[in-house]
């Protein structure tokens, strides 16, 4: 690491420390976590990644799902580490940051295993290699029989997921893994969800082609795992989002798919109408 990001992560250390005194490290207050807000302000998040705040709201939306310090938390495919590079500091001294990595999956299962491989050196480089940020990471992965590296069976206080399940659902895994995630969580613990959300009633095939899942659908399949819902959020609502767009929720940033094509009017839309959902596997 370089001297200047050592003494970021040295005076990162100290914010934490510091707060972590006068907060009590255990026990957040209801309204007010400061060291969820110094992870999120923390200056070495990537420009790329602070500059999605307003957009993503990791503040409201962690704090939705009842995120605390000494938790161990499961992410489930976390992609460039978004919520990486948020989680896994905020969790660094008393809890533990699980990363279950997915990928699509190719067209043989050697292209899926080379995919695999190289998602897993991208976000080693990135994070597991550098504990004195990060701390010790365990990285496992979500396949299409389930999770596997990412803890024994209830383990977790907490796995969230984060605009993913419109992938599961397309190559058919979405009741496997929420099958999985009940497996891995405590009794009490929380499935923390935020997705993109169509209209009531967009049937299977639009939602595999514009990656808009109706909310309903997710509560659905979520209880028939065994889940129990217990909060619904708006902090992640967009009502600009119309949903019908030509690449489907791609149309929107950051993906911006359409190129040149109505690119001003899909950022005057800014990112996705999103659903945030909290869940808990029930304690009896």
């Amino acid at each position: 690491m370089a001297v200047a990001a050592r003494i970021h992560a040295a005076l990162f250390c100290v914010v934490i420390a510091s707060l972590a005194a006068c907060a009590g490290m255990q026990q957040p207050t209801a309204d007010r976590d400061p060291l969820l807000a110094a992870a999120i302000a923390d200056p070495l998040r990537s420009e790329a990644n602070r500059a999605r705040d307003g957009a993503r709201h990791p503040y409201e939306t962690l704090r939705a799902f009842g995120l605390r310090p000494d938790e161990t938390v499961v992410e489930i495919a976390p992609g460039g580490g978004w919520y990486t590079e948020i989680l896994a500091p905020y969790l660094r001294e008393h809890g533990h940051y699980v990363a279950a990595l997915h990928v699509d999956r190719g067209n043989t299962a050697a292209e899926s295993e080379a995919r695999l491989a190289q998602a897993r050196e991208r976000f080693d480089a990135k994070f597991t290699a550098q504990p004195e940020r990060y701390g010790r990471i365990e990285v496992g992965v979500l396949g299409v029989d389930g999770l596997a590296g990412a803890g024994a069976p209830g383990s977790a206080d907490a796995v969230l997921t984060f605009r993913n399940i419109h992938n599961w659902i397309a190559e058919g895994s979405f009741d496997t893994a929420l099958h999985a995630f009940f497996v891995v969580l405590k009794p009490g613990g929380v499935l923390g969800v935020e997705e993109h959300r169509a209209l009531p009633g967009t049937p299977l095939d639009r939602i595999i082609e514009s990656g808009y899942v109706p909310e309903a659908y997710v509560i659905e399949h979520a209880r028939a795992a065994g889940f129990e819902l217990v909060a619904r959020s708006e902090t992640n609502a967009n009502p600009r989002d119309t949903k019908d767009h030509p690449n489907g929720v791609w149309s929107l940033p950051p993906t911006l798919r359409g190129g040149a094509v109505d690119r001003e009017q899909f950022l005057a839309i800014g990112e996705s109408d999103r659903m945030t959902l909290t869940f808990v596997k029930p304690r009896h």
